[in-house]
């Protein structure tokens, strides 16, 4: 199997976990839990409720290293999205800086 279709089967089990009840579920549990605030932004001391952008509940041990983890709270953190694409080293799409990679996990 190529590369690009081992990419495309990847992607789509992504998109299945993060569409399933129990991960719904999960989220909204770790956002009601962090005051529905980025906890790296807070612990910066920066205010993140009411922002503009959405929040990401993040796998601190990413779901590929450690899928026994995957709905584990302790496991769990509300980030913005900007931390959120800091901490895995991507950024939001900018068509004036073609170096950026675009950031299509938006659960």
């Amino acid at each position: 199997m190529s590369e690009y279709s081992n990419y495309i089967n990847r992607r789509n089990e992504h998109r299945k976990f993060y569409m399933r009840a129990k991960w719904r579920k999960t989220r909204e549990q770790v956002l009601k839990r962090d005051h529905y605030e980025c906890v790296h932004c807070k612990e910066e001391g920066k205010l993140t409720i009411n922002q503009q952008q959405s929040l990401e509940v993040d796998h601190r041990i990413p779901l590929e290293e450690r899928p026994d983890l995957a709905y584990d709270l302790s496991n769990l953190q509300s980030l913005c999205n900007s931390c959120h694409s800091r901490k895995h080293g991507r950024f939001a799409f900018n068509p004036n800086n073609k170096k950026n990679k675009y950031d299509d996990e938006r659960w």
